[in-house]
């Protein structure tokens, strides 16, 4: 593991000057390096990849999904826009409408997944708490008590709106919230170290799912009218909806993607499944490591999943760095 910390401290800020000596006229390339850690892993590999394989000059572009589509509908910039959750994102419908980018793949070929969630060895010997009505009928299993978002978070609607229609209290449940992500993060931690139930919101891709198993609770079939009542705050008519799986995207300007046929076949082909993230996510936050440090860890533990993303040029420029 240390010896992987140091390959990435060292080898990510030596490298770049080696691509200079590939024969590739690749040129300048802009990507957006959106503020969230698993976007930040999708971008730093991407951009090795591209630099070490292809002899790209690589700009990462700090942002967040919405500059970073302003950016691109004002000045055709950057050239590719990575780990888009295009749910909520009206400008995406309406820039793939005009023409104006073009969309690769599902980044995150799983999708972004959010739910309630109990941990595996509560599941396994309890199977019957993996569904939303053998949960309500069996509360001391899980603790009793439902761990909810902290305020000003998306989820806390849902959740109260779910609590609310399915009568979480009135079933015998705590509903407890959270003051910050970092103490929901925290009593998971400690509900696996001592073996205890926990029940509570989670999503992936996370730290926290890709170290700690756990099992998500089915809360029946994705009604999307009940679903987006139930995240309004001011929602009465409350119902019971699964969450939905978020797509989240790769983007490029169509003019990108006409010019770059090699690069735009490479980020077609970058796709991280959400316990490849999870894993990689889980060694970032127990190394205290950077993104280009998990990134390097990435492309030294899965060779098996990358070597089928470049061609065979950027393959063999590759295989002198990484093994």
């Amino acid at each position: 593991m240390k010896k992987t910390i140091t390959l990435a401290a060292l080898g990510l800020a030596a490298l770049p000057g080696l691509a200079q000596a590939q024969s590739s006229d690749c040129g300048e390339v802009s990507i957006t390096e959106m503020n969230w850690a698993s976007s930040a892993i999708v971008t730093s590999v991407a951009t090795f990849l591209m630099e070490q394989g292809y002899g790209c000059d690589v700009t990462k572009v700090p942002s967040s999904t919405t500059p970073s589509l302003v950016s691109v509908a004002e000045n055709g910039s950057p050239d590719i826009v990575t780990e888009l959750w295009i749910n909520g994102t009206p400008a995406y419908d309406r820039l793939s409408e005009q023409g104006v980018i073009t969309t690769l793949t599902d980044v995150l070929s799983d999708g972004g997944i959010e739910g309630w969630w109990i941990p595996k060895y509560i599941a396994d010997e309890h199977p019957e708490v993996t569904t939303l009505e053998g949960l309500l009928a069996n509360p001391e299993v899980v603790g009793a008590r439902f761990h909810q978002c902290p305020e000003g978070w998306g989820c806390k609607n849902t959740n109260r709106a779910l609590a609310d229609a399915v009568d979480l209290e009135g079933n015998g449940f705590e509903v407890f919230q959270h003051g910050s992500g970092e103490t929901m993060a925290t009593s998971i931690a400690a509900a696996f170290e001592n073996n205890e139930p926990w029940l509570g919101y989670y999503w992936a891709p996370t730290s926290v799912l890709g170290k700690y198993e756990m099992v998500s609770v089915d809360l029946g079939e994705y009604n999307h009218e009940v679903h987006m009542c139930n995240s309004d705050p001011d929602c009465e008519e409350v119902g019971v909806s699964s969450y939905p799986v978020g797509p989240v995207k790769t983007v490029v300007t169509t003019s990108f993607a006409d010019e770059h046929p090699d690069l735009t076949e490479l980020m077609t082909n970058v796709q991280f499944t959400n316990a490849q993230m999870g894993d990689v996510l889980a060694w970032q936050e127990a190394n205290n490591a950077s993104a280009d440090e998990a990134a390097v860890y990435f492309l030294t533990s899965y060779t098996d999943v990358w070597r089928d993303w470049v061609n065979e040029e950027a393959s063999e420029n590759l295989s002198m760095l990484l093994q």
